[in-house]
């Protein structure tokens, strides 16, 4: 069957099902293959509640409703691009190491305040969730969001194909899957698939002055600068705040001034984003939102009304009367660094370290790590807990406290009953960081 004829099949029904028990009558089931599972045995399990089943195993073939195709998930893709090239909606691109989820939230909140916004839901960001994404937007969307990660050189490249994004930003360019990547370098090129397909399709660029990384990888033409500095297209500076990240900002060339009317309530953004890290994702998404016509209050408004969850630079207070930032949902070099750093600024008492390794790091493990234990060493954390075989077979760990893994430091934590203190845990998410919570 070509993509034509499945497309009018999608039309009648909308919904696209990868797990078999989640199958309902209005939507089509995809046979995907796992690193387990086979999702073509699955198949007339799932015919039982939906019209059709998409296999690529003729052995599975049991019913004439079954669409025999010589690959699933390369059918999915090709039906998602098609879909999208049907869309007048337009969609914006967002990629890069660290902060591309909290970003995405951000924009997409801001953008909601006038269009009907789809956006990518929870972590879909790679070759199987950019296309369920893109399945996902309908007739009644203006709007589009999709968040793309990627491990390997030309997978942005892929997923662009795929999404055609009109709009992109790339939040920065760190040390991450460096296994995959190979270096730093491999990591810029990556990432920097997005500015390209830009670039060739006479898309838009959302992009930080601050960050001279991001300018040396050639972005497209027609760019929207945001940043700290004076005469970018959104202008912003920090401001003091005890926990939570605060700013101000600035539209076009105006410079922000005592004077300005940018002291005006309406530009004084307070959010419930922990770590000036954030600063940058949120004026991306001021940035956005003003060039699409956002009000500065509605900007203001929906900024500070999300509310980080999943372990993002999320905050939770305990029984014991600890404070806990949770920022484990992953963790690379870059973002512990920066992690650190804002912890090390937090004025709160009785601090406590529960790091976890980072993934993902391949000739580069030991040696990141290595970076990472002296940052806590010249910072003077003096309370620190370690998870992981790559921090603990470090040598200079003497003084701190070395798990294999977490629920060996959850055993301990429970015996060590630590009160009235504030603890940051990260760590990457294959490191479940989030079974030590329980104990604090």
């Amino acid at each position: 069957m070509n993509t034509s004829a499945l497309y009018d099949i999608f039309l009648k029904y909308p919904h696209i099902c990868t797990d078999s028990r989640k199958a309902s009558e209005d939507s089509i089931f995809f046979a995907l293959k796992g690193e387990n599972n086979d999702g073509n045995k699955y198949a007339e399990q799932a015919l039982q509640k939906c019209p059709y089943a998409v296999i690529d195993n003729p052995e599975y073939n049991v019913s004439d409703r079954c669409i025999l195709v010589e690959d699933v998930l390369d059918t999915l893709q090709k039906l998602a691009a098609y879909h999208r090239k049907r869309l007048g909606v337009p969609i914006l691109a967002i990629t890069g190491t660290n902060g591309k989820t909290t970003t995405k939230e951000l924009v997409a909140r801001v953008l909601s305040k006038k269009y009907k916004v789809f956006y990518t839901q929870g972590n879909l960001n790679n070759h199987i969730g950019v296309p369920l994404s893109l399945l996902s937007i309908d007739k009644t969307h203006e709007f589009a969001v999709i968040e793309m990660g990627a491990s390997h050189k030309g997978e942005i490249a892929a997923l662009c194909k795929i999404a055609a994004p009109d709009f992109g930003i790339i939040t920065n360019v760190g040390r991450a899957h460096l296994e995959g990547f190979g270096s730093f370098e491999g990591v810029k090129a990556a990432k920097g698939e997005l500015y390209k397909y830009l670039h060739d399709n006479d898309g838009m660029a959302f992009v930080n002055y601050d960050n001279e990384i991001l300018e040396d990888m050639n972005p497209p033409h027609n760019i929207i600068y945001y940043g700290t500095k004076t005469f970018t297209h959104c202008q912003g500076t920090l401001l003091e705040s005890p926990i939570f990240m605060s700013f101000k900002w600035a539209p076009s060339d105006e410079v922000i001034a005592e004077e300005s009317h940018t002291d005006e309530e309406c530009y004084i953004i307070n959010t419930h984003l922990i770590g000036s890290y954030n600063f940058e994702n949120a004026l991306a998404a001021v940035s956005v939102g003003y060039n699409f016509g956002i009000s500065p209050s509605n900007i203001k408004a929906a900024i500070e009304e999300y509310v980080p969850q999943n372990n993002r630079s999320q905050m939770l207070k305990t029984e014991k009367g600890n404070t806990l930032i949770l920022d484990n949902y992953n963790a690379n070099p870059s973002s512990m660094e920066a992690a650190l750093n804002n912890f090390a600024k937090i004025d709160m008492p009785n601090k406590v370290l529960i790091l976890g390794d980072m993934l993902e790091l391949g000739s580069a493990t030991h040696r990141e790590h290595s970076v990472t234990l002296g940052q806590i060493r010249k910072l003077e954390f003096k309370n620190v807990y370690l998870v992981g075989q790559a921090f603990c077979s470090l040598n200079d760990t003497d003084g701190l406290h070395c798990f294999n893994n977490s629920e060996e430091c959850g055993k301990y934590l429970e015996t060590a009953k630590i009160t009235n203190s504030t603890i940051l845990i990260k760590g990457s998410h294959g490191m479940h960081m989030d079974k030590v919570v329980p104990y604090l």
